[in-house]
């Protein structure tokens, strides 16, 4: 069974629609022992990282997601929250992965002005790890977000706003996207298809 941490931020909806259309059983829990249990553990997310780590922290989540053993995926502010730290209200996270989550810029290097937030289509290169399997270099999703994690050694996909940042991350069993799989059509699906399949 799928478990998807509930903890009091947005985005449950279609992420529980995706699942839906993949066919995935799942149920939507805090509870500690459930997601322990669980075969595959999904962290979503949309809001501000410091309100929720501390939804996480309250729940006693912040302790128990980092010592999951089976494939966990974070998207959005559920990978930044997997990472060391956010500049978005200054936020300590759980530090499964070593990168910092920092602010989008607002202009290019060539001083081009950028709309922050990113919202919108756009690529992902540099593609590794199994959530990627079948998938092309530059292919389109979608996103929405005004900060994103650094490069680092876990960085398993890149884009490209201001500079580059990592669309995806992977360590041991846990993943992320910054990208919305769920809304990112087929492709989405089948990011989506390739980690219930891990």
């Amino acid at each position: 069974m799928i478990a998807v941490v509930d903890y009091a931020t947005g985005n449950l909806r279609s992420v529980a629609d995706a699942l839906h259309r993949a066919g995935a059983e799942f149920t939507l829990t805090a509870d500690p022992a459930l997601l322990r249990g669980a075969d595959k553990v999904i962290l979503p997310g949309v809001g501000e990282a410091s309100s929720a780590m501390s939804q996480l922290r309250r729940r006693g989540l912040d302790t128990v997601i980092p010592s999951l053993t089976q494939p966990v995926l974070g998207i959005c502010i559920g990978m930044q929250l997997m990472c060391l730290s956010s500049e978005e209200g200054d936020a300590r996270c759980m530090g499964i992965f070593p990168a910092r989550v920092l602010r989008l810029p607002a202009a290019a290097a060539d001083g081009t002005r950028l709309k922050v937030p990113h919202v919108g289509w756009d690529t992902i290169s540099g593609l590794r790890t199994p959530l990627f399997d079948g998938m092309a270099e530059d292919t389109y999703v979608y996103y929405v977000h005004s900060f994103a994690a650094e490069p680092c050694a876990s960085t398993a996909a890149t884009t490209g706003y201001g500079r580059p940042f990592s669309a995806a991350l992977a360590r041991d069993n846990f993943f992320g996207t910054q990208f919305h799989p769920e809304k990112s059509g087929a492709a989405g699906a089948r990011i989506l298809r390739n980690f219930l399949n891990l």
